[in-house]
Formats: structure tokens, sequence, C-alpha cells
């Protein structure tokens, strides 16, 4: 299925998908603590923009990022620029930050192919593999050459700069 048979298609019907390789790949249900984690992303990082007073806006799933021949639904994603996406846009071409809660299904996928797969994107600097049911984050970063330095941590701050956030790893873990 093309990418534009994919936002059509699914904009007809209930409940998650990801285009991988061209194939449209339903997403399994939930659990708490996956959705907890999320949430509390989306407003960890909503915090963090607003504190820098930076101009960027954080997303949770529901946008896609195309990249090659997939359309992957990222649990959450930071997009920076002066212009905002508009109200009517299904995919987030450009993402500073791409954050995935593992989840048991699809962690192996999350760990290696997207990995390769989101830094293909000249705009994605920051990758953030997040665990669901412990305190442990792996932040894959970037370097304008390229270069992808990669730290695992379980407290404490992750400065992402770009675009000159810092979010507290506990904070993602709030009940």
């Amino acid at each position: 299925m093309s990418r534009e048979e994919h936002h059509a298609w699914a904009a007809t019907r209930r409940g998650r998908f990801e285009r991988i390789n061209g194939i449209v790949v339903a997403m399994v249900p939930e659990r708490v603590a996956h959705n907890r984690a999320k949430g509390n992303l989306r407003e960890v990082m909503r915090a963090a923009i607003r504190k820098a007073a930076v101009p960027c806006e954080a997303f949770t799933d529901g946008l896609s990022v195309p990249v090659g021949d997939g359309d992957y639904e990222s649990d959450c994603i930071v997009r920076c620029g002066e212009a905002p996406l508009p109200g009517d846009a299904l995919a987030a071409t450009d993402p500073l930050i791409v954050v995935e809660v593992l989840s048991p299904t699809t962690a192996r996928y999350d760990r290696a192919i997207k990995l390769t797969e989101y830094f293909r994107l000249q705009s994605v600097r920051h990758y953030l593999i997040v665990w669901p049911d412990e305190p442990r984050v792996v932040l894959h970063r970037s370097d304008e050459g390229g270069d992808i330095e990669t730290v695992t941590t379980t407290q404490g701050e992750l400065v992402l700069s770009p675009p000159g956030i810092t979010i507290r790893v506990e904070d993602i873990y709030l009940p």
C-alpha cells in the first residue's frame, strides 16, 4: 500500500496502524504502563519546551513519521520550527525528537530497525527508547556529522540539544 493509500484507508478505520515496508500492520492495544509513560512523555516534553521558550511542539501517537517505505506511529515526537504543522496534517516529516515506549510485541523492532530508520531523516537528532515498567531510558543522539552517541540512564536529567530542552527521567514514570 502506498503512503497515500494508507492514509486514506486508515482514516476510515478504528484502531492504530503502522505501515512497514509498504505493509499495513495493526498495533496491539496498549497496557496501562505504556499509556501512562506515553502521556507523561508528552507532558514532560511540553513543559520543557515552554521552559526553554523554543518554537517546538510535542505530539503523542496519531501522527505518522514517514521514512522510506514506512509510516511509523511513534509514541511521542517533538517537532520544531517557526511554522507549526497545519491542523489537517497526518504526518510529521521533520521531527527532531522521536520517542518509542517499548511494548512486548515491538521491542526488538523499536530497538533495532526503527533506530536505523529514524536516523535516516536528517531532522532527527534524538531517539529515545523508554521502558514502560521500570525507569530506564536509552537516548541515541546524532551529531551534525551523523555520528550516534548512546546513553542509558535510570535517573536524572537528559539534555536534548538541539532544541535546548532538559527532561528528567523520573518525571516519565509519575503515576
